[in-house]
């Protein structure tokens, strides 16, 4: 069972998978969430974004429509995620831009990335698996398997599986 906060909204059409936690000041609307997520405070979802399963989404974190997350994803504090590269309050002719006049590029993180606190994801980029995305790092381009990616724009900096275990990984 997937609990619901109070003071939260989650429209009829999300699909909560088992055991989804929520905290209080969420906003979720047609979107899925896959079972055993942790879902933060302050953190808004949008229609079409999917997440995977066992993922934790860190507070103040924005996912727009068109962002997949796999399994077993970290999201930090404060990500965003944008689905529009061109953005624009009006069409050339001076209307106002709807829904229909532009489409949200997809973007993909890859199972079991982890992104830090305050990045910024581009639309349009696959963060791959198991890449580790530094704090504060805007992503513009694609990222490789195990990466680890950090500053503006985003640059490789090493590799996840070259990196000293910490004190909690070595005592397992």
């Amino acid at each position: 069972m997937s609990s619901r906060p109070e003071f939260s909204r989650i429209a009829p059409d999300v699909k909560l998978g088992e055991g989804v936690v929520i905290h209080g000041f969420v906003n979720l609307y047609g979107c899925s969430v896959g079972d055993g997520t942790s879902i933060g405070a302050f953190v808004e979802i949008q229609g079409g974004a999917e997440i995977g399963k066992h993922c934790k989404i860190s507070t103040h974190t924005f996912i727009c429509e068109g962002v997949t997350i796999e399994d077993e994803c970290f999201i930090g504090h404060g990500v965003v995620f944008i689905n529009d590269i061109y953005p624009a309050a009006v069409n050339p002719n001076g209307s106002r831009q709807m829904r229909e006049d532009w489409v949200a590029i997809p973007t993909k993180v890859r199972r079991g990335a982890s992104i830090g606190s305050g990045a910024v994801i581009m639309g349009g980029v696959t963060i791959g698996a198991h890449a580790l995305i530094g704090a504060g790092a805007v992503v513009t381009r694609d990222v490789a398997d195990y990466a680890i990616v950090a500053g503006v724009p985003a640059k490789v900096v090493g590799d996840i599986r070259k990196r000293k275990p910490t004190a909690a990984a070595a005592s397992r």
